[in-house]
């Protein structure tokens, strides 16, 4: 009998260990999946500004950068979950902290996305500027309280 309970327990503290070390796997998964998205989310930004802005010449090519910016920003606040707060990341415990904050933020930043996909979409190039910057004021203010600062 009482061999039969150190062996439960020795049963169990596998299962926890093995759980934990799954559990840390995937948390760095998500972490390195987020950093990716948010990097792409940089990439499509740029890609429209240098349209909008005039410095190339690739109007052919916007709808797609503001079509990616709208799929990736979906809903940005699950791409960090509880435990997903350590390691090589930018974001601040801010976003776990304050999270309702956070939440409101990502959720503004998705409807600025919405309105310039929607000027995009109506080829209303007089409001691309306009738009544009609501989306990037709505991204700096998410990344001044909730994301290390560059440096």
């Amino acid at each position: 009998m009482k061999h039969a309970r150190i062996t439960h327990r020795l049963v169990l503290a596998t299962i926890c260990l093995f759980a934990g070390t799954v559990f840390a796997a995937e948390s760095e998964d998500i972490i390195k999946y987020r950093q990716n998205v948010m990097k792409s989310q940089g990439a499509h930004l740029a890609a429209a500004a240098a349209i909008i802005q005039g410095k190339v010449d690739f109007k052919n090519q916007l709808s797609g950068h503001v079509q990616a910016l709208q799929a990736t920003s979906k809903d940005t606040s699950s791409l960090f979950p509880k435990g997903s707060d350590f390691g090589e990341t930018k974001a601040l415990d801010a976003v776990w902290e304050k999270n309702a904050e956070f939440q409101k933020l990502a959720k503004d930043a998705q409807q600025k996305i919405d309105a310039l996909a929607k000027a995009v979409a109506a080829n209303d190039s007089a409001n691309y500027g306009a738009r544009f910057k609501d989306v990037a004021d709505s991204c700096k203010a998410c990344h001044k309280d909730f994301r290390k600062e560059e440096k």
